[in-house]
């Protein structure tokens, strides 16, 4: 279980953003290629298209979530409750550890005091350069293995259930 969380971790490093770096690390469970996952996840990272709002380790999780469990048939009410319940599960168990699982909060954007400069920098569309200070600020890589991790003992655990035993 460890290698696949730890591997989030690294593409988060690697430059993909925090949903794409939790869906990636599954998508070959579902027959998806990298670049395709990539796609599928792009729009959710940092807080939904740079928004801070749900932080994209969590929707990344929520995105695996519905392959696992999502209803195929939009008349499905039972499956959609399912897969409501479960999306649920997850926000709780991330919200347990970290207090929300909203990105502005995580990254502790909404108690501070921007000037407009800055809040335009922080909120704007643009993505901040990958340098070693926007590490040093970030506790994205953290919350991606633990998103990881959470997703692993829960959604995941049956997938997971043989390797852990051969270890």
């Amino acid at each position: 279980m460890e290698s696949r969380a730890q591997r989030a971790g690294e593409l988060f490093m690697e430059g993909c953003n925090c949903s794409q770096a939790v869906f990636v690390t599954y998508a070959d469970l579902y027959g998806f290629d990298q670049a395709t996952a990539m796609r599928i996840a792009a729009s959710f990272g940092a807080g939904m298209g740079r928004m801070r709002e749900v932080c994209g380790a969590v929707s990344g999780m929520f995105l695996v979530a519905g392959m696992e469990t999502g209803a195929t048939q939009g008349r499905d009410q039972e499956a959609k409750k399912h897969n409501y319940e479960v999306v649920q599960q997850l926000a709780a168990c991330f919200k347990e550890e970290y207090g929300s699982i909203i990105c502005r909060e995580l990254l502790g954007l909404d108690k501070k005091m921007l000037t407009q400069q800055e809040r335009e920098k922080m909120l704007g569309a643009a993505p901040e350069a990958r340098t070693a200070e926007y590490y040093k600020k970030r506790p994205c890589k953290e919350q991606i293995i633990r998103a990881a991790k959470i997703l692993e003992e829960t959604v995941l655990k049956d997938r997971f259930l043989g390797a852990e035993e051969a270890q």
